[in-house]
């Protein structure tokens, strides 16, 4: 019979954990349930939530730091944030759509995942951002970063280690981070009608210009409409947001603008547009369509992801868009999920990753979700777990 645990503290979370253990009994490790289905299929019928694991436990704006129950939900942390103006400046995306999930997206979710979004580019990813963790390894024991080390894995940073791990290395129960103002002004400029190519290279000249973009995305024809509605020029969009103080967003986006006109009809989007905008580009809202078409996040050169898409379009049915200044390649899949061959030109345009984010449950049961690792790098990684989670029962069979 599946049981859900659901620990209200961090001493009954180990005290389930060490009876798991002592049983070697699989565990499905969960926040608030929004990434369902991500990753490969978890071989436990139990489930060990950390939902209830929840509440702000300090806040200093004037420090900007917070630490917070890995199960608090991202709405109580975004609400306390605004009161003062703040925010997480790496932007972890909602997966909802994309998914097509319920429930509350929970800051441990985001940190176990290391989510980040568009603002990457200039912010960092989310473990960047992770000061310190609280968590319980797989013999029950709870570890707090910086201070207790686990027995043979001293000198390794347990905080970056833990974050993106997807559960497989521990339960997180608490975490600390760093917030930073929110900008108090933001734009955006649209450059229509750039190719994938003319608009990898328009994206790296506006990042080398000292105007201090804060985020870069191609949004391809196909898709521009779900972003940017039909009063603008036609074409694909090329978008780049600069943030900070009124006056110097205003000279800055004069500047960027006068540079995008010699190419390609150019407009501003202003602060509250910018603000929808980008939210939807970090949702990945084309492709939150209610389907279950495999859709995969994929990590390469920034000069290099309109080469794999435009390979790929020659021999398979593939919607696309760009972020991180072409960085990070949204791909959805029109029929089947073609690992084999997205992963092969990949490593053909000088390598990258691939994450298969979202498919059926028959396709996920046979395609890697997540890069297949080197030998060496899979060796390290067996030994990593085998000293976190000697029992192998947290998220058995996630990762591969």
């Amino acid at each position: 019979m599946s049981i859900a645990f659901e620990p209200a503290s961090e001493t009954e979370a180990a005290g389930i954990i060490l009876e798991a253990a002592a049983q070697a009994t699989p565990l499905a490790i969960t926040g608030g349930g929004t990434r369902s289905g991500f990753g490969n299929r978890v071989a436990a019928d139990h489930v060990l939530s950390a939902r209830k694991l929840s509440g702000i436990v300090s806040y200093n704006p004037a420090e900007m730091t917070m630490s917070a129950k890995a199960g608090t939900p991202m709405a109580e942390i975004d609400a306390a944030l605004a009161q003062n103006r703040q925010m997480l400046a790496f932007e972890p995306m909602d997966h909802r759509g994309v998914m097509g999930t319920s429930g509350e997206p929970t800051i441990g979710g985001v940190f176990a995942a290391n989510v980040s979004g568009p603002r990457r580019i200039t912010a960092g990813a989310a473990r960047d951002h992770l000061l310190g963790i609280r968590f319980v390894n797989g013999s029950g024991e709870a570890i707090k970063s910086g201070g207790r080390v686990m027995k043979n894995v001293t000198g390794l940073d347990l905080v970056k280690l833990l974050c993106g791990s997807h559960g497989t290395l521990g339960l997180l129960t608490e975490v600390t981070f760093k917030v930073l103002p929110q900008p108090p002004a933001s734009v955006t400029i649209v450059a229509f009608g750039l190719d994938d190519a003319q608009a990898a290279a328009a994206m790296a000249h506006a990042l080398s210009m000292p105007v201090e973009v804060s985020g870069a995305a191609h949004l391809t024809e196909s898709v521009r409409y779900r972003f940017i509605g039909s009063s603008h020029p036609e074409g694909a969009a090329t978008v780049l947001r600069l943030e900070g103080l009124p006056a110097s967003v205003t000279v800055r986006a004069e500047k960027l603008k006068a540079a995008f006109a010699k190419v390609a009809p150019a407009t501003v989007l202003d602060h509250e547009a910018t603000e929808k905008l980008w939210r939807d580009i970090r949702d990945v809202k084309p492709y939150a369509d209610g389907t279950q078409k495999p859709l995969w996040r994929v990590s390469v050169a920034p000069t290099a992801g309109h080469q794999l898409v435009a390979a790929l379009r020659l021999q398979t049915g593939v919607d696309a868009f760009y972020d991180w200044q072409g960085g990070l390649v949204w791909l959805r899949m029109e029929a089947d999920a073609e690992a084999e061959m997205l992963r092969r030109f990949i490593k053909g345009i000088g390598g990258g990753h691939a994450t298969l984010v979202r498919a059926s449950g028959a396709v996920r049961a046979a395609t890697p979700a997540f890069e297949p690792e080197a030998p060496p790098v899979a060796a390290l990684s067996a030994r990593l777990k085998e000293k976190f989670d000697p029992r192998g029962i947290f998220n058995p069979g996630k990762m591969g």
